[in-house]
C-alpha cells in the first residue's frame, strides 16, 4: 500500500516543480528594479540631459518612450538627437538583455566604444552622426552577434579592418562619409559577409582602389552604395552573382571598361546609377532585369545604340542616358512604356525621328533630347499624362511646328527649342501656360506676333533669329516677371511702346537687327533692373535720352547702326559701361568728357559730326588750331599760377625739412614719395587720405592688413582705405606686377563689384581707396556678432537685428552678378580666388558689391612660407581640387559662392558643420542621408512663405561645391536660378 504525501511534501514538491520550470527565466532575464537602477545611473554618467528627463525612479522603464522592452526586461535604448555630449558608459552593457542601441545624431566624442564588446547579445549598433574618431579597432569581429552596424557620418580614419568581415550574422554595414582622406582603405574581407543585405561606403576619398571580386560572394546583398568613394578600375565580372541585388549606386569615381554582361541579367535589380565613371563600350543585353525602375548611365563614354530590350522595362520610370556617345536611332518600344517619367538622352549623337507615342502612355514628366541629331517632328502627345514639367530638345534638326497640344499643358515650367528648324506659329496656350517661366525658341523659322499677355511666371523669353513680325504689343506691360527677353534679327515694325520701360525685373532687353522706327520712348517707367539693352540695326531716329543716364544698373548699351541726331547726352557718362557702342549713326556735337579716352575709340564710328577734346580714332578735335592759340592764354595763365602755389609749398616744406630733426626730416621726405593712381574721378587728393590713417578711423585688419574708415572732404563723404605693408622692399618685378593687376580692377565697371578709385603706393606700402559701404560685410550681419565700425551698423548688430530671406536672396543675387561679370564678361576672365562672406560688401540698401580681389598675394615674398595659404583662399571656402593642382579656374569662386549659398539658407558659418567638417561637408552629409532640406534652414528666418526659395538656395549651394570642378555650374547658371527664385518669391507676394 503506497504512502500518501503529507500536506507538507507537496507544498514542497510543488515549490520544487515551480522552481525547476522557470529555471531559464531566472537565468536569461533580469528584473525591471535592476534595470531601473542601471538606466537611472547612465542616465546620470551622461550628465542628466534635458531631453530624457522621463527617465525618474517612479516608473517603469518599459513606459518610457526611448526604451524598449521585451517580456518586462530592457531590451533596447534608442536615444536618437538627444544632446548627447559625453561618451557611453561602461555601465551600459549591466542591461543583460540588450540588444539594440541607437545613439545616432549626437555629439557624443572619442574613439569607438569598446566597452560594448561586454554587451553579449547586441544585435543593432547605430552610432552614425556623432564625433567618433580614431581607426575602427582591429578586434571590432568581438561583437560577433552583431547583425547592424550603422557607424557613418563621423570621423574615422585609418583602415577599415579585415576583421570586419568576421561578424557572421552582420545583414547591414554602413561606413559612409568618415574620413579616410587618401589614407585609408576597405578590405575583401567584406565579401565574406553571407548574411549582408545593405553595404553602404558612399563619401568616403579612400586610397585609389578597384573593388574587389570577392564582393561578388554577397548573394543576400540588396543595396550597394559606394558613391565617391575613389573607386579605379572596372567594375567586377563577379558582380553578376549578385542574384539578390536590387539598388546599384557607384556614381562619381573613376570607374572604367565596359558594364559586366551579366549586371543587368540580375532579375531582382531595380535600380542601376553608374552615372559620372569613364565607361566605356555598349550596354550589355537585359532581358532578365524586367523589375528595373530607374537606369541612370549618364556622363560614361558608353557608345553603340540603345538597346531594344530598353522597351521591355514596363515598371522604368528613369531612364537616363545623358552626355555618352550613343548613336542610332530611339527604339519605338521605349515611347510604350506605361511608367516612364524621366526620359534624358542629351548630348549623344543619336538620329532619326523621335518615336511619336512619347508621352501618350505614361505620365512623363521630363523630356530631354537635346544635342543630338534627331530630325522629324516633336511628338504630338507628350503631355497627354498632364504631368509634363520640361522637354528641351534645342540643338537638332527638328521641322514642322509645335504640337498644339503643348500648348494646353498647365504643367510646363520650360520650353527649350532653339536651333532647329521649327516653323509655323507658336500656339496661343503656350504663351499663357500658367506655369511656364521659360521659352527658348531662336534660332528657327518661328513666325506669327506677339501675344499682348504672357503667363504670370514668364520671366525668360528668347526667340531671336526667326521670322516674327508685327509691332511690340502695348500689353507688354502686363510681363512683370520678365527678366530676359531676347528678340534679335526678327521683322518687328513700329515704335518701341513706352510700356516696355514699364518692366521692373527686366535685366536683358535685345531688339537688334528688327525694323523698329519711331523716337526713343520718351520715359523710362521702370527698368531698374536693366543690365543690358541693344537696339542696334532699327531705324529709330530723335535723340538719345538723357533718361538712359539714370539707369543705375545698365552695363552694355547698343544703340548703333540707327538714325539717331544731335548730341550724346552727357548723363551717359555717370553710367557705368563695360561696352558702348553709338557708331553709325547721324549724331553731332562733342563727346562727353568720361567717353573722351582710347577705352571707347570704336564706339563712336561712323558719326561725322561728332567730335572731341582729345581725339581718338575716327573723331576730329573741337577746336580748330585758332581757337586754340585763342585758349592756350588761360591755360597758361592757370599753369602759372599752380606752379607758383607748388613752389610755395616747396619752399615750406625744405624750411620745415630744415628745422626739424633728423627724424621728422626722414619721415617727410618719404611721404612726398608716395604716388596716386587714379581709377575714378576724384575729389580728393593722397594728402586727404594719408593724413586720416589713424588708429581713431581703424575699422578692420587682417592677413593683409588694415582697413580704414576715412572722411575725404567737408561734406563728410567716406572711402574705404585698405593699407597693405611689407616690412621689406617692393622689388621691381614685384612692383609692375602690383600695378598691373591693380590697373585690370581698376578698369572694372559694375554696379555689384566694389569701385576701386584708386590706388596710393610708396617703397614698401600700397593704400588701396575703395567707394565705403555703409553697411559693411555680410558676414557681420550673418553672425549677429559687435565688432569696430560704424556705431549704427554696431547697434543694430548688438540687437541681433536678424538679416531676413528677402534682403539674402537679394545679397545672393547681387554677388552672383559680379562674379558672372567676372568670369564671363571680362576679358581676359577674372577669378576671384577668395569669394567669402567677409569679402561681400553691403551698401545703404544692401545691395550687395564684391570685394577684395586678393591683392595681397602679390605683396608675399616669394620665399615666404605662407604663400600658398594666402593664394588658396580662407578656411571652409576652399574648393576640394585646390589640395591637389595649382590649375585653377572660375570654379573654385563658384565652389566658394555655394558655401556663402549655404551660409545664407541655414545661418551656419562657412567652418561651422561639426566639431571636424566645414558647413559643405556638413550640408553633403545631411543631404546623402536623406534628411528634410527644411530641417537645414536657418529658424532665425525660415517661413512658410519662403520655403521653396531658401531650399532652392540650399541646393543650389550643394550643386556648386560638388567635389569635381566641371560637375558645378556656372556663374551664369546660378545666377538663373537665383533670379528665379526672386521671381517666384514675388509671384508669391502678390
Amino acid at each position: 500500500m503506497s504512502r500518501i504525501p503529507s500536506p507538507f511534501l507537496k507544498i514542497q514538491y510543488a515549490f520544487i516543480f515551480f522552481f525547476l520550470i522557470t529555471i531559464p527565466f531566472h537565468v536569461n532575464s533580469q528584473s525591471p528594479a535592476t534595470d531601473l537602477t542601471v538606466l537611472l545611473k547612465l542616465k546620470q554618467q551622461w550628465g542628466d540631459p534635458p531631453l530624457i528627463q522621463s527617465w525618474n525612479a517612479s516608473s517603469s522603464p518599459c513606459d518610457w518612450p526611448e526604451i524598449q522592452c521585451t517580456n518586462g526586461s530592457v531590451t533596447g535604448i534608442i536615444l536618437r538627437d538627444k544632446n548627447i555630449t559625453k561618451e557611453i558608459p561602461a555601465t551600459i552593457c549591466d542591461l543583460q538583455n540588450l540588444t539594440e542601441i541607437d545613439l545616432s545624431l549626437n555629439y557624443i566624442p572619442g574613439k569607438f566604444p569598446t566597452i560594448l564588446y561586454n554587451c553579449s547579445n547586441l544585435r543593432y549598433l547605430n552610432l552614425s552622426q556623432n564625433y567618433f574618431a580614431g581607426s575602427i579597432p582591429a578586434d571590432i569581429d568581438r561583437i560577433s552577434t552583431l547583425r547592424c552596424l550603422d557607424i557613418g557620418a563621423n570621423s574615422f580614419t585609418g583602415n577599415i579592418p579585415p576583421s570586419i568581415g568576421r561578424l557572421p550574422e552582420l545583414q547591414k554595414l554602413y561606413l559612409y562619409q568618415n574620413e579616410f582622406n587618401g589614407t585609408g582603405t576597405f578590405p575583401a574581407e567584406i565579401g565574406n559577409l553571407s548574411n549582408l543585405e545593405y553595404l553602404g561606403m558612399a563619401y568616403n576619398n579612400f586610397v585609389p582602389s578597384a573593388i574587389p571580386p570577392e564582393f561578388g560572394k554577397l548573394k543576400k546583398l540588396k543595396f550597394l552604395w559606394m558613391r565617391e568613394t575613389n573607386l579605379i578600375g572596372e567594375v567586377p565580372e563577379s558582380f553578376s552573382n549578385l542574384s539578390s541585388l536590387e539598388h546599384l549606386d557607384l556614381t562619381f569615381n573613376d570607374l572604367h571598361g565596359v558594364i559586366p554582361p551579366g549586371l543587368f541579367l540580375l532579375k531582382n535589380l531595380s535600380i542601376v546609377y553608374l552615372y559620372k565613371n569613364r565607361l566605356s563600350g555598349e550596354i550589355p543585353p537585359l532581358i532578365e532585369s524586367l523589375n528595373l525602375i530607374e537606369i541612370d548611365i549618364s556622363r560614361n563614354n558608353l557608345t553603340g545604340s540603345i538597346p531594344e530590350d530598353f522597351g521591355k522595362l514596363q515598371n522604368l520610370t528613369i531612364l537616363n542616358l545623358y552626355l555618352n556617345q550613343f548613336s542610332g536611332e530611339i527604339p519605338p518600344s521605349i515611347g510604350l512604356l506605361p511608367n516612364l517619367k524621366h526620359f534624358r538622352v542629351f548630348s549623344n549623337n543619336l538620329s532619326g525621328v523621335l518615336p511619336p507615342e512619347f508621352g501618350f502612355h505614361s505620365k512623363l514628366e521630363a523630356f530631354e533630347v537635346s544635342q543630338n541629331e534627331f530630325t522629324g517632328k516633336l511628338p504630338e502627345n507628350l503631355c497627354a499624362g498632364g504631368s509634363l514639367t520640361g522637354v528641351v530638345a534645342f540643338s537638332n534638326n527638328l521641322t514642322g511646328e509645335i504640337p498644339k497640344t503643348l500648348g494646353n499643358c498647365d504643367t510646363l515650367r520650360a520650353v527649350q527649342l532653339y536651333s532647329n528648324n521649327f516653323s509655323g506659329e507658336v500656339p496661343l496656350g503656350l504663351w499663357t501656360s500658367l506655369n511656364l517661366w521659360m521659352l527658348m525658341l531662336s534660332d528657327n523659322s518661328f513666325s506669327g506676333e506677339l501675344p499682348s499677355k504672357l503667363a504670370l511666371n514668364f520671366s525668360r523669353l528668347e526667340m531671336s533669329n526667326n521670322k516674327f513680325s508685327g509691332q511690340i504689343p502695348v500689353g507688354v506691360s502686363s510681363w512683370l516677371r520678365l527678366v530676359v527677353f531676347e528678340a534679335s534679327n526678327n521683322q518687328f515694325s513700329g515704335e518701341i511702346p513706352v510700356e516696355l520701360t514699364a518692366l521692373p525685373q527686366l535685366n536683358t532687353l535685345l531688339l537688334d537687327g528688327n525694323q523698329l522706327t519711331g523716337e526713343f520712348p520718351s520715359k523710362i517707367l521702370s527698368w531698374k533692373s536693366l543690365t543690358n539693352l541693344n537696339l542696334a540695326r532699327n531705324k529709330l531716329h530723335g535723340q538719345i535720352p538723357a533718361l538712359i543716364g539714370s539707369l543705375p544698373d545698365i552695363l552694355e548699351l547698343d544703340l548703333s547702326e540707327n538714325q539717331f541726331s544731335g548730341p550724346i547726352p552727357p548723363e551717359l557718362g555717370l553710367l557705368k559701361l563695360t561696352s558702348l557702342n553709338l557708331s553709325s549713326n547721324q549724331l553731332s556735337g562733342e563727346i562727353p568728357n568720361d567717353f573722351d579716352n582710347m577705352a571707347y575709340e570704336n564706339s563712336f564710328l561712323n558719326n561725322t559730326n561728332l567730335c572731341a577734346r582729345n581725339p581718338i580714332s575716327n573723331l576730329h578735335s573741337c577746336f580748330t588750331r585758332s581757337s586754340e592759340s585763342k585758349k592756350l592764354s588761360p591755360r597758361i595763365v592757370a599753369m602759372m599760377i599752380v606752379l607758383g602755389v607748388l613752389a610755395c609749398l616747396v619752399t615750406v616744406l625744405l624750411t620745415l625739412c630744415v628745422i626739424r630733426d633728423y627724424k621728422k626730416k626722414k619721415q617727410r621726405c618719404r611721404i612726398a614719395t608716395w604716388k596716386l593712381t587714379s581709377f575714378q574721378r576724384l575729389d580728393f587728393t593722397e594728402a586727404d587720405v594719408l593724413s586720416s590713417l589713424t588708429e581713431n578711423n581703424l575699422v578692420g585688419s587682417g592677413g593683409s592688413g588694415k582697413v580704414y574708415r576715412i572722411a575725404v572732404n567737408r561734406l563728410g563723404d567716406r572711402v574705404a582705405v585698405k593699407r597693405i605693408q611689407n616690412n621689406r622692399e617692393l622689388d621691381h618685378n614685384m612692383e609692375k606686377e602690383f600695378l598691373a593687376e591693380v590697373q585690370i580692377l581698376g578698369s572694372i565697371r559694375h554696379s555689384n563689384i566694389v569701385k576701386l578709385l584708386c590706388c596710393i603706393s610708396s617703397e614698401d606700402s600700397k593704400l588701396l581707396v575703395y567707394e565705403y559701404m555703409e553697411n559693411q560685410s555680410l558676414d557681420r550681419w550673418l553672425r549677429g556678432k559687435k565688432r569696430i565700425g560704424d556705431s549704427s551698423v554696431n547697434s543694430l548688430l548688438a540687437q541681433h537685428v536678424v538679416l531676413d530671406w528677402p534682403k539674402r536672396l537679394k545679397i545672393a543675387i547681387g554677388a552672383a552678378q559680379g562674379l558672372c561679370y567676372m568670369h564671363h564678361d571680362c576679358s581676359p576672365s577674372i577669378i576671384h580666388r577668395d569669394v567669402k562672406c567677409s569679402n561681400i560688401l553691403l551698401d545703404s540698401e544692401f545691395k550687395a558689391r564684391i570685394a577684395d580681389f586678393g591683392l595681397a598675394k602679390i605683396l608675399v615674398r616669394h620665399d615666404d612660407p605662407n604663400t600658398m595659404s594666402v593664394v588658396a583662399g580662407s578656411v571652409g571656402y576652399i574648393a576640394p581640387e585646390y589640395a591637389y593642382t595649382t590649375k585653377v579656374n572660375e570654379k573654385i569662386d563658384v565652389y566658394s559662392f555655394g558655401v556663402v549659398l549655404l551660409e545664407l539658407a541655414t545661418g551656419r558659418e562657412a567652418c561651422d558643420g561639426d566639431e571636424h567638417t566645414s558647413l559643405a561637408e556638413w550640408a553633403w552629409r545631411h543631404h546623402g542621408e536623406g534628411n528634410s532640406v527644411a530641417d537645414a534652414l536657418d529658424e532665425e528666418i525660415k517661413e512658410p512663405g519662403y520655403l521653396e526659395e531658401m531650399s532652392t538656395m540650399f541646393r543650389l549651394g550643394l550643386i556648386c561645391t560638388t567635389r569635381l570642378p566641371s560637375s558645378r555650374p556656372s556663374m551664369k547658371e546660378v545666377l538663373q536660378i537665383l533670379r528665379h527664385c526672386q521671381v517666384s518669391q514675388q509671384l508669391q507676394a502678390r
